[in-house]
């Protein structure tokens, strides 16, 4: 009986891609994370960002993708381990999220240090063009928003204000807020880092209706476009 043979250099390489394409599959949060490293990846080449630049955000974007893939390795090795409830499985799962966690905070830090800069100086022109409104306009866009979403929610039949159905009320003022502090702070020194905060903040939301399977994709784009859309018009029409 000849003793089994060791898998080819071939072999390996496809099984490795076998696995990352069943993550793929089944981790949303692994092919979100794919879909953010490939924006990415375009911004900074349209921006024109240096080979450093460029090979700063390549091993942040690793960073994250592999923490996510030995998250899910973890994850499923603990299942078939245990049959029950185990504190100790639990840990482990925590710890390696926390990991994940962690990838995700360094590659934030990154990408802001990257294309802070740049996006700070195109889009300065357009900021300032916004018309100076005052701070109560906040809360009569996020009523107006609500409103709005409602109003969609009612024509459709689906869903409740804030739960479920097209558009996300949840996505819509969390864009909303975002929208609103971008323009209250119009000529702040410090408008590009709250305003890019207050987005990373709107994006968590959007993202935890997906994850939670009250919304779908396009329920949480649109809302983000209405509230978004909404605070904008508002701002400039009565400013």
């Amino acid at each position: 009986m000849s003793p089994e043979r060791s898998p080819s250099l071939f072999r390996s390489f496809e099984h490795a891609a076998e696995g990352i394409v069943h993550a793929l599959r089944t981790q949303r949060n692994l092919l979100f994370h794919f879909t953010i490293a490939a924006l990415v990846l375009v911004a900074a080449i349209g921006f024109g960002a240096t080979k450093l630049e460029l090979m700063a955000l390549l091993l942040a974007i690793t960073f994250v993708l592999v923490s996510e893939l030995v998250n899910t390795a973890i994850e499923a090795a603990v299942d078939v381990a245990s049959t029950s409830f185990d504190p100790m499985a639990k840990l482990a799962k925590d710890i390696a999220a926390g990991a994940v966690l962690l990838a995700s905070l360094n590659a934030v830090a990154v990408g802001y240090l990257v294309f802070s800069g740049e996006v700070r100086t195109r889009s300065s022109r357009f900021l300032n063009r916004l018309s100076d409104a005052p701070a109560e306009l906040t809360l009569v866009a996020l009523a107006l928003t609500v409103i709005v979403v409602i109003a969609v929610k009612a024509y459709t039949g689906r869903g409740t204000p804030l739960r479920g159905g097209l558009p996300s009320g949840h996505a819509a003022v969390a864009f909303a807020g975002w929208m609103a502090v971008t323009l209250i702070l119009d000529g702040s020194s410090n408008r590009f880092l709250i305003s890019s905060l207050t987005f990373i903040m709107a994006l968590l939301v959007a993202q935890t209706r997906v994850e939670t399977g009250v919304h779908s994709v396009p329920e949480v784009a649109s809302g983000a476009a209405v509230g978004a859309l909404v605070t904008l018009f508002l701002f400039q029409t009565v400013g």
